[in-house]
């Protein structure tokens, strides 16, 4: 097996307003797009997304009323800091401030207009290994 490209897919209220946020916000831009649909891609490495109406008749009857809840979508950048200011500048909501976790994540959260949490994640050393352990 060869996988060529990674998608998530996912169930929303308002695919309009999702697609104006990530194309807005996070460069992404339209593939292809129809009534309650929308595929958007980014030329690098990020995952494609289709985002696809609650109750559209292409889902499984059994999925058509679900949401994308639950869901956290995450991207591993450069620039974090700069990412936060960029998205914050232009009036995007964090709703989880810049923080950086003892295994060395450091990450903060965008939540798009249906409730799709974006997390934004840079890996930097643990502080143990700066060579403060051991020290005294």
């Amino acid at each position: 097996m060869k996988i060529t490209a990674s998608t998530v897919s996912l169930t929303v209220d308002d695919v309009a307003a999702s697609q104006a946020f990530f194309t807005t916000h996070l460069g992404y831009q339209e593939q292809a797009a129809a009534d309650g649909f929308a595929s958007l891609t980014r030329s690098d490495a990020a995952v494609d997304i289709v985002l696809l109406q609650r109750g559209i008749e292409v889902l499984p009857a059994e999925q058509r009323d679900q949401h994308a809840g639950g869901l956290i979508l995450a991207f591993t950048l450069t620039g974090l800091e700069a990412e936060e200011k960029r998205l914050r500048g232009e009036g995007v909501e964090i709703t989880m401030p810049l923080r950086e976790e003892p295994w060395g994540e450091r990450l903060f959260q965008i939540t798009d207009p249906n409730g799709v949490i974006v997390q934004f994640v840079e890996w930097v050393p643990p502080a143990a290994a700066d060579g403060a352990e051991g020290e005294m």
